[in-house]
Parts: structure tokens; sequence; C-alpha cells
């Protein structure tokens, strides 16, 4: 059963890793670096994570193939924003929000690998309404 705590570890887990991305290369890598490092991070740990993952759209009845792309998804829960920006802009909080909505996904996290420090001032985390209606525990 997925819970909120089942996500929250989760969570713990990707921040985990990308901050161990981040220790080894710090800022300054392209995003895909960044990106294929903490794939092999998170499916090391035994995490299913899909990259690129298209995303159709619905507008006025007719499906949009390859609207958008998400950069990861984790266990089908999580969606990984990528970024390598020396400023997180309200464009990327809003791209990762508009993601959440149309998939329906319980969470989101925004990882930006130019910052100083990941744990502190490089990820921010989103979550929806679906995971508010999930069980606690």
């Amino acid at each position: 059963m997925i819970t909120q705590k089942h996500i929250n570890l989760l969570t713990k887990e990707i921040i985990g890793c990308a901050i161990e991305v981040h220790k080894e290369f710090g800022p300054g890598m392209l995003e895909k670096t960044y990106e294929k490092a903490l794939i092999m991070l998170l499916s090391e740990k035994g995490l299913k994570v899909q990259s690129q993952v298209e995303v159709p759209v619905l507008f006025k009845g007719t499906v949009i193939d390859n609207a958008f792309r998400l950069d990861l998804l984790v266990e089908n829960l999580i969606i990984l924003e990528i970024k390598a920006v020396e400023n997180i802009l309200p464009v990327h909080e809003a791209q990762l929000l508009t993601y959440l909505k149309l998939t329906k996904k319980p969470k989101g996290i925004l990882i930006n690998f130019y910052s100083t420090n990941i744990f502190y001032n490089g990820q921010k985390t989103f979550i929806t309404d679906e995971y508010s209606r999930l069980p606690k525990e």
C-alpha cells in the first residue's frame, strides 16, 4: 500500500542520491550528466527509474503526443525535475507543478545541481492533493 510515509522515505533516498552525485561532480556539469548519474545511483538502490518520460496532453478532445517530458519518474510516484542553473526561477517551479497536475502524481522534487548544497538550497519538494489523500502510515 502506498502511504505518505512510503513516499517520504523515497524522497529521502532520492535526495541522498542527489547529494552523493553533487559531492562527486559539484556544480558546473550539464543537466544530462547529473541525470544519468542519479539514474545509476537510484537503480543501484533497487528503485524503478524512468527517464525522459513522454506525457501526452488532451486539448479539446485531441491528444497531443509528446507534449512534455518528465526528466525522471521514480517508482511511478515522484517526478524529478533536474536543473543546473544559477537560480531557480518561478517558471521552473511552475513547470514541475504543471507536470504534477497533469500526471496526478503525489510528489515532485526540483533539484538544482548548480547550488552549493543540495540539502539546504538545492532542492524543493512539492506535494499534491493526491499525496494528501494517501494514508499517513
